[in-house]
């Protein structure tokens, strides 16, 4: 699967097309699933609040398909008044669609799955409106039904600065990989650079910290079966 975060709602009142969205084509390109996911709101979205800090752990299946993904988000408000944000994930096999959605950091305004793009998108309530430079903390967890085939990667792109990011990925005793290596994408389907290879634990996980992180797509591969 291949979730992807997206920043937040626009704000209320008349703004001008910001920033926020040209440093989001910047990585995703032109008519991305993202923008199509979003429609009008793509304009506007991360006007009120950016990410500080971000932390992913993707859970696999007995078949090596993506199970659950469970995320802690960072947020600070760069104005007075923001109280919710707007995340989309996005998947790489039809049949991995949302099962289940608990929200433990927040609280659920919108999900909805748009089967056509694959994409699930969400909208979190902080429970207050906060004062600008304020930081709240959104965690969210996915299960997802299985897929056609076992998952190979999973990205994260960001189009600003992450103060932090931390993706764990778990495998299960049944379906571990030959291999896993991090990477970095300067734009979304763009050739990744800066391979290399990374460990795994006896728990069957790997990880990735990266800190003070440039936009971009940052990722964590693996391969099933026997290495060459």
């Amino acid at each position: 699967g291949l979730p992807i975060l997206l920043g937040p709602r626009r704000p209320r009142g008349r703004v001008a097309p910001a920033r926020g969205e040209s440093a989001a084509l910047q990585v995703l390109g032109k008519d991305s699933v993202v923008e199509k996911a979003l429609g009008e709101r793509f304009r506007h979205f991360n006007q009120e609040t950016g990410s500080l800090l971000i932390h992913d752990v993707v859970t696999l299946g007995e078949r090596g398909t993506l199970s659950n993904l469970t995320t802690t988000n960072v947020l600070r408000a760069s104005r007075a008044g923001a109280d919710r944000a707007l995340f989309v994930l996005s998947f790489d096999d039809e049949q991995a669609e949302p099962l289940d959605i608990r929200v433990t950091s927040g609280r659920l305004g919108e999900a909805t799955y748009l089967k056509g793009l694959k994409s699930l998108v969400l909208e979190i309530h902080f429970g207050r409106e906060l004062a600008k430079l304020d930081t709240t903390v959104v965690s969210y967890a996915v299960d997802v039904s299985p897929s056609r085939e076992p998952a190979t990667h999973y990205e994260r792109w960001s189009r600003a600065n992450l103060h932090e990011y931390l993706q764990q990925v778990f495998f299960h005793p049944d379906a571990l990989p030959s291999g896993c290596r991090r990477y970095f994408r300067d734009q979304v389907g763009s050739p990744p650079r800066g391979q290399r290879p990374i460990s795994m634990n006896d728990s069957h996980s790997t990880h990735v910290l990266v800190s003070r992180c440039k936009p971009g797509v940052h990722g964590v591969a693996w391969d099933f079966g026997t290495p060459e």
